[in-house]
């Protein structure tokens, strides 16, 4: 911009998308103690102890939960986590691993009940450096995909557009879960 202010206040042609709490995610707050790679401040640890009105949980199992991911890159994204606090897929317990599966696949067929995805992308980032922004604490993505879903707005805006809000979606999915059988 030039000493005589060109530019300001003048429209860029471009509308704006206001998404202030992810702020919280982008700075770190609310983040406990000692970061998430420690148990006692691990989400995945908290979240199944949390009251039925504060947690995101949406199905409780033997060994395993699946819960909403509270920063999600799709309406009823679901994380299923064991609740045994284990970093790696390979030290998982065959049993663990066996209702882990179950978990995904009931997911699937949970929210293609709900809300009629085209299709699903499934994946556990392992390790930091892999991706995942809680590498101590497995977990598998369960994400639901939409034809156009993946638009110009994460790319260009670094912005995702959720048209749901998270207490609204985990209602559906916890009754979708009820109704759904294996």
């Amino acid at each position: 911009m030039s000493d005589a202010g060109e530019g300001a206040g003048e429209a860029d042609g471009l509308d704006r998308l206001w998404t202030p709490h992810r702020m919280a995610y982008i700075t770190g707050e609310g983040r406990p103690e000692g970061g998430y790679e420690k148990p006692a401040g691990c989400p995945f640890c908290v979240a199944p102890g949390l009251p039925e009105g504060e947690s995101l949980v949406v199905a409780r199992g033997l060994l395993v939960y699946a819960v909403l991911n509270l920063y999600p890159y799709n309406p009823g994204h679901l994380l299923v986590c064991p609740y045994r606090h284990v970093a790696d897929y390979t030290e998982l317990t065959d049993q663990e691993t066996a209702e882990v599966a179950a978990f995904t696949r009931r997911a699937m067929r949970v929210i293609r009940h709900a809300s009629s995805p085209h299709g699903f992308n499934l994946g556990m980032n392992q390790g930091a450096v892999a991706g995942a922004g809680i590498a101590a604490h497995l977990h598998q993505h369960v994400v639901p995909r939409w034809g156009g879903d993946g638009n110009f707005m994460p790319v260009i805006g670094r912005t995702k557009v959720l048209p749901q809000l998270l207490g609204d979606t985990r209602a559906l999915l916890v009754k979708s879960w009820a109704e759904v059988t294996d």
